[in-house]
């Protein structure tokens, strides 16, 4: 096994995570992370998020993951959706917000999670619907298998489920 993959494993396999995700629009395209060695064919784009840290707040957790991730500031909108991740032995219940604004300048971030030699992002950048519905199913978030549109996906409310990710 990969030194990256049974870190990633190590960090979050077999044990249920809290997550925060961002939802950010600009120009009709939405804001995604590129990450290696998750998901069947080790490629994986999602939108920018993580982990929460224990005493911090939702908000305050989806604007440290959008800098560490991205290099961006952001202002925390409303709270969209749950969604809830499964693809053993990975589990997370995600929390999803919307991104109201953003400054600074885009770069691919890091995971501090991660050792230097392990990292899992390997690209940002923001893309439009027809870039995200290309990729294989099992390439991209499954918030995305029933959009069409970008306003599809904000107009998702509530718990999403229990997905099967693989």
């Amino acid at each position: 096994m990969e030194p990256g993959k049974k870190e990633l494993l190590d960090l979050y396999g077999n044990r249920l995570r809290m997550r925060v995700c961002g939802i950010c629009i600009t120009d009709n395209r939405i804001l995604m992370v590129g990450h290696r060695l998750v998901g069947p064919e080790k490629v994986f784009w999602s939108p920018p998020g993580g982990g929460m840290q224990f005493g911090e707040s939702a908000p305050q957790a989806v604007s440290r993951e959008f800098f560490e991730e991205t290099g961006l500031t952001v202002e925390v909108g409303d709270m969209l959706f749950v969604n809830e991740f499964v693809a053993p032995p990975l589990h997370a219940v995600e929390l999803f917000f919307q991104i109201k604004s953003v400054s600074g300048t885009l770069q691919t971030g890091s995971d501090p999670e991660f050792s230097k030699g392990n990292q899992i992002i390997q690209d940002v950048r923001f893309m439009d619907m027809s870039e995200i519905k290309v990729l294989p199913e099992t390439q991209v978030h499954s918030i995305f298998k029933d959009c069409e549109t970008l306003y599809d996906l904000l107009s998702i409310r509530g718990y999403v489920g229990k997905k099967n990710n693989n």
